[in-house]
C-alpha cells in the first residue's frame, strides 16, 4: 500500500534529512560543476550536478538505497522485487549488492538493452513485462504481494522520494543563492523530493519540470488536474518514459511545489546531449539531456540568474551515442 502524503513541507523536508543520514555512506555527494558555456546562453550562472557520475551511473541509487535501508531486516530477508525502465533497477541491484542480498528487477520488454546489461552486472535479476512502466510496475507489485515480498517503487513511495531529495541537501551545502533547478520528470520522484526539500528550506528558489514531449505524462496531467492515461512515442529519454500510475504520491507533490513546466522535442534532446559531451566532455543519457535542452530553451527567462541543472543520468550504450552524434537517432 502507498503511504498517504502529507504536504505539510517542513514534515517532508525532515524526512528528506533523515534519507541523507541514512544513506550518507552508501552514496557519493556529487560534483556540482560550472558549465561556462550555459551560462554564455543568459548571462548568468549556470551549474550542472553531475548525477551521471553517482555509483550505478544515476540518481537513483539514493532512493533505493534510503527506501531499502528503511525496512526492517525481517522485510528484507523475505526479498526485494522493483520494476524499472533500467536506472531504478540498478540502483535496487547495486544497493542489495552492497548489503549482500538479491532481488527481483521487472523491466519492460523495449527497455533499453544497455541498461538491461547494467542491472545483470550489479547483481539484479531480470523478469521481463509489458511495454509500458505503469504495466511493469503493476506486475512487478502483483508478485510481490503474492511472495510476501517487498515491492520498491520507482516513484510511488515516499521514502524513494525522500532519497531522491537529498541531492536538494547537497545543493545547499554546494551553492549559495540559487534562483531556480532544472529537473528531467518522468514519474516524478526526483523532481517531488528536491521541491519538497528546497521550497521548505529556499521558498524563492524556481522548481523547473522538464519533459520530453513524446512522453510528458506527468506534465500534462498536472495541468489537467489529474492523472492522464497517454500513451508516449519513443524517445531518447527512456528514463522518464511511460505513464503515471493512477494514485501516485509525486502527481500532488508536482502538483503542488513545480513552479514551471517546459517540454522538448527529441531533436532538441539529441542537440543537448552532443552539447554537453562537446563542452564538458561526458556521455549523458537522454533523460539528462531533457533537462539542459529544456535550459537552453527557455533560458533567457532566467537571465542573469543561478541555475542548477540536475544531470541525472550517464547510462547510455554506445550504438545509441553514436546515433545521436551522427544524427540518426530516429531510425
Amino acid at each position: 500500500m502507498v503511504e498517504p502524503v502529507n504536504n505539510d513541507l517542513h514534515a517532508l523536508a525532515d524526512r528528506v534529512n533523515e534519507a541523507e543520514s541514512r544513506i550518507r555512506g552508501h552514496i557519493r555527494e556529487t560534483y556540482l560543476e560550472f558549465s561556462p558555456a550555459l551560462s554564455r546562453l543568459s548571462g548568468g550562472s549556470v551549474y550542472c550536478k553531475l548525477e551521471n557520475l553517482q555509483y550505478s551511473g544515476s540518481f537513483k541509487l539514493r532512493g533505493a538505497f534510503n527506501k531499502i535501508l528503511s525496512l526492517s531486516a525481517a522485510d528484507r530477508k523475505r526479498g526485494i522485487v522493483t520494476s524499472s525502465s533500467g536506472n531504478h533497477g540498478a540502483g535496487v541491484a547495486y544497493a542489495l549488492g552492497t548489503l549482500g542480498q538479491a532481488g527481483t528487477v521487472f523491466v519492460p520488454t523495449n527497455v533499453s538493452p544497455g541498461k538491461a546489461r547494467n542491472i545483470e552486472q550489479l547483481g539484479g535479476t531480470l523478469t521481463y513485462y509489458g511495454t509500458d512502466v505503469v504495466d511493469t510496475d503493476a506486475e512487478a507489485f502483483r508478485q510481490a504481494e503474492r511472495d510476501g515480498m517487498t515491492f520498491i517503487s520507482p516513484y510511488n513511495d515516499i521514502e524513494v522520494v525522500a532519497g531522491q531529495g537529498t541531492i536538494a541537501v547537497e545543493l545547499e551545502r554546494q551553492i549559495d543563492d540559487l534562483d531556480a533547478v532544472f529537473v528531467a520528470v518522468g514519474g516524478g520522484g526526483l523532481i517531488s523530493g528536491i521541491a519538497t526539500y528546497l521550497k521548505a528550506t529556499r521558498p524563492e528558489v524556481q522548481i523547473v519540470g522538464c519533459a520530453a514531449e513524446n512522453s510528458a505524462v506527468m506534465m500534462r496531467s498536472v495541468q489537467a488536474g489529474r492523472i492522464l492515461d497517454l500513451s508516449s512515442s519513443a524517445t531518447l529519454s527512456d528514463g522518464t518514459a511511460g505513464g503515471v500510475e493512477d494514485g501516485a504520491v509525486t502527481f500532488e507533490l508536482c502538483t503542488s511545489f513545480v513552479d514551471h513546466w517546459v517540454d522538448v522535442s527529441e531533436n532538441e534532446i539529441a542537440d543537448a546531449m552532443t552539447f554537453f559531451l562537446s563542452e564538458h566532455r561526458m556521455a549523458i543519457e537522454g533523460a539528462a539531456g531533457v533537462a539542459i535542452a529544456a535550459y537552453r530553451k527557455s533560458c533567457q527567462r532566467y537571465a542573469g540568474k543561478r541555475v542548477a541543472i540536475i544531470v541525472c543520468g550517464g547510462n547510455i550504450e554506445l550504438e545509441k551515442l553514436q546515433k545521436v552524434l551522427a544524427g540518426d537517432f530516429t531510425s
